[in-house]
């Protein structure tokens, strides 16, 4: 940058002198001929012999640099770089319509000189040189006092770019910490709640806090449904061992209990140890949904699958009409075992809860490229409020716990999730007093 900005005002100092040199040159015409001043900026004008011997100048005794002008035409010199960069002196080519001289670069303790050497012939014969000079104090000062300038301004730069930096970043980073703040206390306290606060703008961050405060709010819903899951298992698993642990108690301590009181006693101890035996495996199935333990899909033969669940809960019938209608052979990929389960626990609901003169419809049909499965009964119904509730886990109607008190309220649950891992849906569509019908429909895949 130094060298753009001065680089002008050398060349035409350069130009100043060869004009003199010329000049002076053109006006000798002979050996006794005086120098006579320079033009332009301050220049000082030298005549020598051939020899070197200086014969005269345009100025009086200012102090001057000692210059053999042979040596300058011989192997000293400068170009305008050396002139800005201080370098040493180095012999250059004579500028344009001046071929014969000779630029140079002298430098003594007070000041750098420049120098411009012009040989000088009288008749063709080489009678001597002219050199015109003329210090380069005052341009080297001028481009110190530059250089330090640029240096105060590129410090003056670098200080403001750090400060600024360091603000911008600061300001930039602080919802980053205050998200890095909100997780430490979120792992601190365990305690999903928590959200980050949001930044001004919706910008990257901005986004960035929008996406963790949703992964908080998952976060807490699982960790809501987790704690929910386990308290009612707790409770679920915590009847049937208190009636079992119970019973026995009352059959150690009564050891003079009647034949029939015993009965009663152990029969009641089995009843809850199947149902504890229900309640786990139903667990255990959910534990493994939660797992993402993957399903074994294969081709099956849909209508076979529904007949063996038809015939086997034929069992369960006390006094209600178990119909099998509509029923069309389908195929389709999917799990045998979990299919088969799916059509077992929506029977099995439709029972328990169908009075003794109702029936229960069992149906399979195709339609376009779906399959469903209907479970149509008329049992007492579900209420609006209830029905929104019922795939969830635990959850049982008030009448459906009083008719059947050995639920475990996790069949719908289950064959909720059987049903999403084939990819179908699953609908109960119920009103009170006329009965439930359970629709699921699954997608016929090749």
């Amino acid at each position: 940058l130094v060298h753009i900005m001065v680089q002008p005002h050398y060349d035409d100092l350069d130009r100043n002198l060869v004009e003199n040199a010329i000049h002076t040159v053109s006006e000798i015409k002979t050996p006794a001929d005086k120098l006579g001043p320079g033009s332009g900026i301050e220049v000082i004008l030298r005549l020598h012999e051939q020899n070197g011997t200086l014969k005269g100048r345009s100025l009086g005794t200012e102090t001057l640099p000692d210059i053999d002008p042979r040596l300058v035409v011989a192997d000293l010199g400068g170009s305008a770089f050396d002139l800005v960069a201080g370098l040493a002196p180095s012999i250059v080519a004579l500028p344009s319509g001046s071929e014969r001289g000779t630029f140079g670069l002298v430098s003594t303790s007070e000041q750098r000189w420049r120098v411009y050497v012009l040989p000088l012939s009288l008749n063709g014969t080489p009678a001597g040189y002219v050199e015109a000079l003329t210090s380069l104090k005052s341009i080297d000062a001028a481009t110190e006092r530059f250089r330090l300038i640029l240096l105060a301004f590129g410090l003056f730069g670098t200080v403001v770019a750090l400060v600024g930096g360091g603000i911008l970043s600061g300001h930039a980073l602080r919802p980053v910490a205050r998200m890095v703040k909100a997780a430490q206390t979120i792992s601190t306290s365990r305690n999903f709640s928590h959200r980050v606060e949001m930044p001004l703008h919706q910008d990257e961050l901005g986004q960035l806090a929008t996406t963790f405060n949703q992964m908080l709010e998952s976060l807490e819903e699982a960790y809501r449904s987790q704690q929910r899951f386990i308290s009612d298992a707790s409770h679920e698993l915590r009847a049937p061992l208190t009636a079992i642990q119970g019973n026995l108690e009352l059959m150690r301590l009564q050891k003079n209990m009647s034949e029939t009181e015993r009965e009663e006693a152990l029969a009641e101890a089995e009843r809850e140890a199947a149902r504890l035996t229900r309640l786990v495996k139903d667990l255990l199935a959910l534990a493994r949904a939660d797992a993402g333990m993957p399903l074994k899909f294969r081709r099956v033969d849909l209508d076979v699958v529904v007949l063996e669940v038809f015939h086997s809960v034929r069992t369960l019938v006390h006094g209600q009409k178990l119909i099998l209608d509509p029923f069309k052979p389908i195929q389709i990929v999917g799990d045998e075992d979990q299919l088969k389960q799916l059509v077992l626990i929506l029977l099995d609901n439709a029972l328990k809860y169908t009075p003794v003169d109702g029936q229960v419809r069992l149906g399979l049909r195709r339609l376009d490229n779906q399959v469903e499965i209907t479970v149509q009964d008329t049992e007492v119904g579900i209420s609006a409020k209830d029905l929104p509730h019922v795939f969830e886990r635990f959850y049982r109607a008030d009448p459906a716990r009083g008719r059947d008190p050995g639920g475990t309220g996790l069949g719908l649950a289950i064959a909720f999730w059987i049903t999403q891992q084939h990819g179908g849906s699953i609908e109960l569509n119920s009103q009170v007093g006329q009965g439930t019908t359970a629709k699921v429909h699954l997608t016929v895949r090749s």
